[in-house]
């Protein structure tokens, strides 16, 4: 296997939005994605499995595993002001970068066959400092979405500092304008501990996210979802850290075997 995604059923959407919040530096978008799917009831429709994740999986109290994978959710618009969108959470990212173009490439590919014209890449920018209100900083695959969207206080000045954005919340934007798709990247000010949650700049992506489409979300319990995700993203960021710890490790004397403590 490389790259697969299983599909439960297959959605009828008409000119879906696509909303992407995978983790990464604050777990931004991962927070912001994944209160969107709640608060929406937002019903999951295909996963993604790929075996540029990291080779392990998480084994619950009950003793049953967990194998990393992405997630598609599906919503349909109540109201004539909104749009249909499918939004990707997921447990992880690539671990190398040949993963990262093969798995957008495959969503891309997937996404294109539901009609999704416009994406929306949610993330973290690293800023070194906490700020009271963190502001939504915005990169886009065209410049004339800068006229559509700066009236949502986005700061689409501050990116020409940035200079890259890594991962897939990028890759998602310029490898989709390859294929006819506009996307804006959202980024939330944060510190930049990718371990740490940041909750208060996943409200402000999440509050200019959802004026733009039209979304009525309580952001109020927020801070609780957070804290109750904290401990699942933490489990995955340490196991990551150790794993990819112990797979670059210098090999052990010559006729004692290695032992991966990873592998469960």
């Amino acid at each position: 296997m490389t790259t697969k995604i299983v599909e439960f059923e297959r959605p009828k959407l008409k000119n879906p939005i696509f909303v992407e919040g995978l983790p990464g530096i604050g777990n931004v978008g991962r927070i912001a994605a994944g209160y969107l799917v709640e608060e929406l009831k937002a019903k999951k429709f295909a996963e993604l499995f790929s075996s540029h994740f990291m080779p392990f999986v998480l084994l619950h109290e009950n003793s049953s595993v967990h194998v990393l994978k992405n997630e598609f959710y599906y919503w349909k618009a109540k109201a004539p002001n909104q749009r249909d969108l499918i939004i990707l959470i997921g447990d992880s990212q690539s671990i190398d970068p040949e993963g990262h173009y093969e798995i957008v490439e495959t969503i891309l590919e997937y996404l294109q066959k539901l009609g999704v014209k416009e994406i929306f890449a949610l993330a973290g920018l690293s800023i070194g400092e906490e700020k009271e209100k963190p502001k939504v900083v915005g990169a886009v695959s065209d410049p004339e979405l800068i006229k559509k969207y700066e009236k949502y206080e986005i700061d689409f000045q501050s990116v020409n500092k940035i200079g890259t954005i890594v991962g897939a919340s990028g890759l998602f934007i310029g490898l989709g304008k390859n294929r006819g798709m506009k996307g804006v990247c959202l980024l939330g000010e944060t510190v930049g501990f990718p371990i740490i949650p940041d909750p208060k700049s996943a409200e402000a992506v999440l509050n200019v996210l959802t004026k733009i489409l039209n979304l009525k979300i309580d952001t109020s319990r927020l801070g609780k979802k957070v804290k109750e995700m904290e401990e699942l993203i933490k489990k995955v960021e340490d196991v990551q850290k150790k794993a990819l710890g112990q797979l670059l490790a210098p090999p052990e004397k010559a006729g004692k075997k290695e032992e991966l403590s990873y592998i469960g």
